[in-house]
């Protein structure tokens, strides 16, 4: 087995505890632990994709029990760009907390940063049903520390509503993984695909019932309307870092959605027909527009940033609920883009939010106000899907794999007048923060006697402190990544449309995963030598295994 399929989870588990238990008092150390692994975890993700980049698909058996009885990690192109993704993603935002010094203002934040990022990688690297709750259950354990860490009342009842909410979904979860393994006796996707396809008639309704509480508990995570009340308070309230780093989570109840509908509830699957396109789709469209308006309306600048991360995820579910290859393939392009640009919105939002607040109005001139504006301008510019960024070349990949579907009109009038009205939005607020503090700047200093700096005893005279570089770097690296995407669509188009065929192809993913169900099995109490055990006695012994 290839054991650097297990280092991006172990990795990440070790380093926290280690953090908390030898670094907590010790912040400069906790940062240099923490980004190191941020960097070797790219290093790993690097040479898993390119090693899945040819389409091979790699299972690694926890423990050498193969599937469906063990747990097992799966490695293709899909779960190895979503892993890079994170990673990337991971290092810009860590690099913005300790520049910013974030991380300073709570405890444990490292700790919790890499619980997290174990979480999140387990999550698209399990090939388990089982294993994707437990591993949703890790990120939102720490995210709930992460959520009001620094503390503060309205953080903390941003993250009451957050904890809530998403127990209740775990709650959804757990009974639709009970209604699957009652029907079928297995929770592995592979297997789960093969038992569910050979379904009889008359154990249909049940399985259409856990396939819809699993998409219920997906469409949670990914905050699809109408179960989208917990982000814009969420994201708005945390931490910077920390809601940037959730731009990565709410494409995990993407990711999900997109696995389970792909491999385990196909369109060839008859007694899930028509789930996902005939109520996911409607749903995503609305999402876009709620998130449009919600971006017009917005007074404070994190509810902003918040309402145009969820306008992403409505364009990014349009695209999974058309539920062809082309449709996915613009999918993942978009997943991304909408990543690195949400993550840019937020910590540029908290630049703004530390020198003037948090309001959108009128105020004076900020620090470093140029450089900030031209920051805001771009990460909104490819919010919007404006060209020539890589939100513009998403959007018109999603338009185009909707012209053969039956609400084509729909989705064209949806995405590009919520373009239009998301632009307006970031117009204002930009103009409001920017360019109208500017004149008040100018107005209250025709009001004050002029000082001659000519006069002034240069050495005695006060200086503004420089502002840390980390930061900016951090949000440069985001914007460069979404320049990056655009430079290099062709290229990337290609991995994902690739990757689109692997997913509406899935017996590749079902044959590797089940190779080894044959492989006899030594006992622990008899010699290689002995009689073996055959595991693949029939479904009653998977039930009776799993």
């Amino acid at each position: 087995m290839n054991h650097l399929l297990i280092a991006p989870i172990v990795l990440p588990a070790l380093v926290a505890p280690f953090i908390i238990m030898t670094l907590r008092y010790h912040i400069d150390l906790q940062r240099i632990f923490s980004l190191a692994t941020n960097v070797l975890l790219i290093a790993i993700a690097a040479a898993l994709a390119v090693q899945a980049a040819d389409g091979t698909v790699q299972v690694y058996e926890l423990g050498d029990w193969q599937a469906p009885f063990g747990i097992v990690l799966v490695l293709d192109r899909l779960s190895a760009m979503m892993v890079l993704l994170t990673t990337v993603l991971a290092l810009a935002v860590n690099l913005y907390a300790v520049g910013s010094k974030w991380d300073a203002r709570g405890a444990n934040f490292h700790a919790l940063f890499q619980f997290q990022l174990m979480g999140i990688i387990g999550a698209f690297l399990t090939g388990d049903a089982f294993n994707l709750f437990v591993f949703f259950e890790v990120l939102l354990i720490a995210s709930y520390g992460l959520m009001i860490h620094g503390g503060g009342a309205r953080r903390f009842q941003a993250g009451v509503q957050y904890v809530v909410f998403n127990l209740l979904g775990s709650t959804l979860f757990l009974f639709a993984l009970g209604t699957i393994y009652s029907v079928t006796g297995t929770l592995n996707l592979a297997d789960l695909a093969v038992r569910v396809a050979e379904l009889p008639a008359e154990d249909s309704a049940l399985i259409r019932v856990g396939a819809v509480m699993l998409l219920l508990v997906f469409a949670i995570k990914a905050s699809l309307l109408p179960l989208h009340f917990w982000l814009p308070a969420s994201y708005a309230n945390a931490p910077a870092p920390v809601a940037a780093l959730f731009a990565i989570m709410t494409k995990v109840g993407a990711y999900s959605i997109l696995r389970v509908y792909t491999l385990v509830f196909g369109p060839d699957v008859a007694v899930v027909e028509g789930l996902v396109d005939n109520w996911l789709l409607p749903a995503a469209l609305m999402t876009i527009a709620i998130g449009a308006i919600g971006v017009l309306g917005s007074k404070d600048i994190g509810r902003l940033m918040s309402f145009g991360a969820i306008t992403s995820v409505g364009t990014l579910l349009t695209a999974i609920a058309l539920f062809t290859p082309e449709a996915t393939a613009a999918a993942l392009y978009y997943t991304v883009h909408s990543t690195l640009a949400a993550a840019a919105l937020f910590l540029v939002a908290d630049m703004v939010r530390e020198r003037q607040g948090g309001e959108i109005a009128p105020k004076p001139v900020m620090a470093q106000s140029g450089l900030i504006s031209v920051l805001f301008f771009v990460a909104a510019i490819a919010t919007a899907g404006m060209p020539p960024l890589s939100g513009f070349l998403g959007k018109l990949l999603i338009l185009d794999a909707a012209r053969d579907s039956t609400l084509v009109v729909w989705v064209w009038a949806v995405i590009l007048v919520s373009s239009l009205i998301t632009i307006m939005g970031f117009a204002r607020a930009g103009t409001l923060i920017f360019w109208k503090s500017h004149g008040l700047t100018q107005d209250h200093s025709l009001e004050e006697p002029e000082i001659e700096l000519e006069q002034a005893d240069q050495a005695d005279a006060p200086r503004t402190p420089r502002a840390p570089a980390l930061p900016f770097v951090a949000c440069f690296s985001l914007l460069a990544g979404l320049a990056a995407l655009t430079l290099f669509a062709g290229p990337v188009t290609r991995y994902t449309t690739a990757t689109a065929a692997d997913l509406f192809a899935p017996q590749a993913y079902i044959e590797t995963v089940l190779a080894n169900r044959d492989r006899p099995v030594v006992e622990p109490d008899q010699t290689p030598g002995d009689k073996t055990l055959d595991l693949d006695a029939g479904d009653t012994t998977s039930e009776e295994n799993h």
